[in-house]
């Protein structure tokens, strides 16, 4: 079923025309709302494009996504911003503290006083890092132009890393589907692995 769904994919540019907008919008919507599976899709991204003809189609896969993961991390961060100085607060900056554990929240902003805006690239890459850096840089009052440079590199490693994982999927398996179901299965398990190991800890502790 799915062999035959694949066979009639529109052509590479109807792909590329659809799919980098969409891309695009995802992971920034993602960056917004940390519910989607943005390393997934763009794992599933790199996948298609490591199977086409052009040869320029990875490269704007690593483009758009970054740009993406850019734009949705400094709209939240103003968000969180308007909420931290707001006396009130807002449903934004409530949003994100309610995506922090207490735990994470107090080593995010022990590593951040001692390492600084670096902390921000490690974040992007440990699941369920970001939110909790995030949250520690709005409370310690972190200018905007200091952790967009923080931001810059820490999108980039992101997107190269999911990135390589699709390009390790496409190249595994012969057919795209084929690589973009390992892919995503890849960035699922390592995305759910850091809670699975929470709660096995946990229970072991008691």
């Amino acid at each position: 079923m799915i062999q035959e769904v694949v066979g009639q994919l529109p052509p590479e540019s109807t792909q590329q025309a659809v799919g980098y907008p969409s891309l695009f919008l995802l992971v920034a919507l993602g960056a917004l709302v940390p519910v989607v599976p943005t390393g997934a899709l763009v794992s599933s991204a790199a996948v298609v494009a490591f199977h086409q003809t052009d040869p320029f189609a990875l490269l704007v896969v690593f483009g758009v996504a970054s740009s993406a993961a850019f734009l949705g991390d400094i709209c939240l961060y103003w968000l969180g911003q308007r909420g931290v100085r707001s006396k009130n607060g807002s449903k934004w900056l409530q949003a994100i503290s309610d995506r922090a554990a207490p735990e994470r929240l107090a080593q995010a902003q022990q590593k951040l006083d001692e390492h600084g805006s670096v902390v921000l690239v490690l974040s992007r890459l440990v699941p369920a890092g970001r939110i909790p850096v995030m949250l520690a840089c709005l409370l310690g009052r972190m200018p905007m132009r200091r952790f967009a440079r923080g931001d810059v590199p820490a999108c980039l490693a992101w997107a190269a890393t999911y990135q390589l994982i699709g390009i390790l999927g496409g190249s595994l398996f012969p057919e795209p589907w084929q690589g973009v179901v390992a892919a995503v299965g890849l960035t699922l398990l390592i995305s759910g692995a850091p809670a699975v190991w929470r709660r096995v800890r946990a229970r072991f502790s008691r």
